[in-house]
């Protein structure tokens, strides 16, 4: 099964969709890609279209919506959960302006919703 993500003009990932492996001709990646791009246009799903790992294999990690595909780094990158957090742009990952405490205690991220936030004790 070979796995498709639909993207918008911004490489903001729309849907994701599964292609079955005779409709990429059971070719392996990247020569999949092209193979199946043709066939979302010969069923009528025209549109930018970027192959995806359900297994991590390629790209980074696997398109999800709401999620962006980086044309730079030819890999996906997770949406943006919280306002606060950045992207790393060494993993691609979004992580918190501050490190959660090492003190053994669990931690959740309470988000302000306006770019900041901080860690709070879970109970």
């Amino acid at each position: 099964m070979a796995h498709f993500a639909l993207l918008d003009e911004n490489n903001k990932v729309l849907n994701v969709i599964k292609v079955g492996n005779d409709d990429v001709q059971n070719l392996e990646f990247p020569e999949s890609e092209a193979v199946g791009i043709e066939f979302l246009k010969s069923i009528g799903l025209d549109g930018n279209w970027k192959q995806t790992s359900y297994n991590n294999n390629f790209r980074l990690r696997y398109a999800h919506i709401d999620g962006y595909y980086n044309p730079e780094r030819d890999a996906f990158i997770h949406r943006k959960v919280f306002s606060a957090w950045i992207l790393d742009n060494i993993t691609l990952d979004w992580i918190p302006p501050v490190p959660a405490p090492l003190d053994g205690k669990n931690y959740l991220w309470h988000d302000d919703g306006d770019g900041t936030g901080y860690w709070v004790e879970a109970t």
